[in-house]
């Protein structure tokens, strides 16, 4: 399934007041891996840029001045979130509210709600009373955060992106078969009766195999290890 997680950076808090958005950043996950595409663009808010959200994000007028404006930009991000992706962010209001304001002043339909996926109610639901902001999230699940010394849209989805992936289960969801186990159930489920199927044979190249171990090297109590010496027999 394609999901689109993304974020923005905005001039302050309220559309409705005048605020404007002056970045989108967003990428793209299928089958809650990334593909590898991403969305960024700054964007000239026609308006001044307020020193506590500078304060922010970071982002002033001077880098600006020489960017596009939203309606130069939206058809191109429009046709990156296509028409029936999720589209996820954090806190999901917000980046919509911005989002909405911005298409209906260019005389663009709003994007509907029924698309869009929140993971800070995901968050609250999983794992209530825990602090939830996104720098939380990454610290609870050892996401790296070395690289975020601001807020920045298209690094923020970066971010988010890995947290929504553990929230819906993380890399390693247990390698059992049976489709309402537990999710600490990890033993391979029996199939139902047995089935004469023909025996077919993949090859892994080496370079397949070491980056697999770099891979499962980087996970906590990997469940790879668990079933390493059944899978090798």
């Amino acid at each position: 399934m394609r999901e689109i997680i993304f974020d923005t950076e905005t001039t302050g808090l309220s559309p409705d007041s005048g605020d404007r958005i002056v970045e989108i950043g967003a990428v793209e996950l299928d089958g809650l891996m990334p593909t590898g595409r991403t969305f960024h663009e700054l964007i000239h808010p026609d308006r001044d840029m307020p020193a506590e959200a500078e304060k922010i994000h970071g982002i002033s007028m001077e880098m600006l001045a020489d960017k596009p404006r939203f309606a130069d930009i939206a058809d191109s991000f429009l046709a990156f979130i296509g028409e029936d992706a999720n589209l996820v962010a954090h806190n999901a209001s917000f980046d919509m509210n911005f989002l909405n304001a911005e298409l209906v002043r260019i005389g663009k339909p709003k994007l509907s709600q029924t698309r869009v996926v929140d993971t800070l109610a995901m968050a609250k639901s999983k794992i209530p009373g825990a602090k939830l902001t996104l720098d939380a999230l990454c610290n609870r699940f050892g996401i790296d955060l070395s690289r975020r010394v601001k807020h920045g849209a298209l690094l923020d989805s970066e971010l988010l992106a890995d947290v929504y992936v553990e929230l819906c289960g993380g890399r390693q969801r247990g390698m059992d078969l049976q489709a309402d186990a537990p999710a600490d159930d990890l033993a391979i489920a029996a199939p139902p009766q047995t089935r004469n199927w023909p025996k077919r044979t993949f090859f892994v190249s080496a370079d397949e195999a070491e980056r697999h171990r770099k891979f499962v090297a980087a996970l906590d109590n990997p469940v790879w290890d668990r079933y390493a010496d059944c899978l090798n027999s």
